[in-house]
């Protein structure tokens, strides 16, 4: 096992390095740091501007080699991801991004995980009764309904039970804030903020697991090894969830562990409307201001959560299935 993970591990770090260096050249190519100093009023002189971006490696002047191996060697003795055309760290913005994308992804995912999973077996122990129907009926609803208006709806609400209350239970923008000093008061502090974020994700999340995992399970629950395990004395819950859940819920595992890296990067519209400085709205930025190195790092960050993602994948396949684990 030690050494199939070894070679796995190997080959995904492969895979990034390639992965990331590729989506160097494209960045050069497509973005343009030069263009930020085009509107300048009054306009900066050329040699200027030229001194600027080759200070930060950014001068399309400069052999696009030469620009890939100051980056690359950079990276690879010093832990540089460069820096932006004005003058930001991408170190400094990825740590920090990066960490405030895990508070909000990661306690969302889990909820959404569960409650998917939860939903899942209890609908197909109850298919086409009526818990089955309303169930499907707002998990439909729920794949419908566009993030923005889920962010939106949850925003009126968290606003309005503010109000009724009369102080701010929960807080509709922003990741932290900044008046607040102590273990305990910047806990509460965090998850006043992180509650309402949190809701909208877990909403636009947990319907597809839903559905998905009670769609597998009803191709499972009447198996011949399920009716085995009934015929046993297990009652029909038991049986469901010991044995025929472990088969149907691979498939959910394994597609969960790849939506990692799509989770961090693509909550962007999320991020916006709640003010949180994530991933997602620093990769959008990056694009907006032709950030080269920011664009990179946010694809190498979301190369290796897929890399984490699929190794995650393999160890919750060979845990669930044990064919696998003979094998």
């Amino acid at each position: 096992m030690i050494g199939y993970l070894s070679k796995r591990v190997v080959s995904w770090a492969v895979l990034v390095f390639l992965a990331t260096n590729l989506t160097f050249f494209l960045a050069t190519w497509f973005l343009d740091p030069r263009s930020n100093y085009a509107d300048r009023k009054p306009p900066l002189p050329e040699n200027v501007v030229d001194n600027t971006l080759t200070t930060y490696n950014l001068n399309d002047k400069t052999p696009i080699l030469e620009r890939w191996w100051t980056w690359l060697s950079g990276i690879l003795f010093h832990w540089d991801w460069g820096t932006s055309p004005i003058g930001t760290s991408v170190n400094t913005q990825i740590a920090y991004r990066a960490w405030t994308s895990v508070q909000l992804l990661t306690a969302a995912t889990v909820l959404a995980t569960i409650l998917g999973i939860t939903l899942g077996v209890y609908t197909a122990l109850r298919h086409y009764r009526l818990a089955d129907r309303a169930w499907q009926f707002i998990s439909i609803a729920m794949i419908n309904v566009p993030v923005a208006v889920a962010g939106l709806a949850v925003v009126l609400g968290g606003i309005a039970i503010n109000q009724r209350v009369g102080h701010s239970v929960f807080y509709v923008a922003g990741s932290s804030s900044i008046d607040v000093h102590g273990f305990f008061p910047v806990l509460i502090d965090r998850i006043k903020h992180l509650i309402l974020p949190t809701i909208t994700l877990v909403v636009v999340q947990y319907a597809g697991l839903h559905l998905l995992q009670r769609s597998l399970l009803l191709d499972t629950i009447n198996a011949d090894y399920v009716r085995t395990a009934r015929a046993k004395g297990l009652t029909r819950g038991t049986a469901v969830r010991r044995h025929a859940l472990r088969t149907a819920i691979i498939p959910v595992a394994v597609g969960i562990a790849f939506a990692i890296p799509a989770i961090f990067t693509g909550a962007m519209i999320t991020e916006t409307i709640f003010g949180w400085e994530g991933m997602g709205r620093y990769f959008v930025n990056s694009i907006n201001t032709n950030d080269i190195y920011g664009v990179i790092a946010v694809a190498a960050f979301g190369a290796v959560a897929t890399a984490i993602g699929a190794i995650l994948a393999d160890l919750v396949v060979v845990y669930l299935d044990p064919r696998v684990r003979v094998g």
